[in-house]
């Protein structure tokens, strides 16, 4: 069962945070609220966070100074972030966020149906990472059982094999409906990027599985 990706919402101000929860609730994930830098900084010490909305400005440590934090740690350096910020100060005001580590950078107010269809982008992005992972994993241990059985009688699990192919297929189907959308829409090059990375991890997991297909001159009975 794949399980729901989180949100961070980080503003000083509780009704913001109200307006942004109101308007992402249609999302069906879950939403994580950060009253200040220092307690959104906290929430990513424990938990994995599809994408983080960020205001600018805030009491105490800022929204730029949280970001740069936030790349810093290796743990959370590759989460999206999207600054919201009250005021525009032109273009070098803008460039500081994108300096800052921030894949988009949106004015109030902001159109809900813009920021929802953003935030949707890169939460599709997580969840197909999160698949790729489990995919990944299970074809490790594959991987490894295949080993313990060099020299031995074929202990080969094809009903394994077969179950990751199908599981993978699904997630490469996805990936490229995903791709061809945000290119069509012309989206942040963040995620267009984003996505372009997820399907060459995608192919190079796929030339590991079909490695192992019976047959294959690289399945590991050419590795004895």
């Amino acid at each position: 069962m794949v399980q729901k990706a989180k949100i961070l919402l980080v503003d000083d101000r509780p009704e913001n945070l109200l307006a942004l929860e109101a308007i992402l609730s249609a999302l069906d994930q879950t939403l994580v609220r950060a009253s200040s830098g220092e307690e959104a900084l906290k929430a990513l010490l424990t938990d994995d966070f599809a994408v983080i909305l960020l205001d600018v400005q805030m009491p105490g440590m800022d929204g730029f100074e949280t970001a740069a934090h936030i790349k810093r740690r290796e743990r959370t350096r590759d989460i999206p972030i999207i600054f919201l910020t009250a005021i525009n100060h032109g273009p070098h005001h803008t460039f500081r966020g994108y300096a800052a580590g921030a894949v988009d950078y949106i004015s109030k107010p902001f159109d809900p149906w813009v920021l929802r269809a953003k935030v949707s982008v890169f939460v599709e992005l997580y969840m197909k990472n999160c698949q790729l992972r489990e995919q990944a994993a299970l074809l490790r241990l594959q991987l490894e059982g295949s080993g313990r059985s060099a020299g031995g009688e074929s202990k080969e699990p094809a009903g394994l094999i077969a179950e990751l192919s199908a599981r993978l297929a699904a997630v490469e189907e996805q990936a490229e409906a995903l791709s061809k959308q945000l290119g069509d829409e012309s989206t942040d090059a963040a995620a267009v990027a984003t996505a372009a990375h997820l399907e060459r991890k995608l192919t190079g997991l796929r030339r590991a599985l079909d490695a192992l297909e019976p047959g294959s001159s690289d399945g590991h009975n050419g590795m004895n």
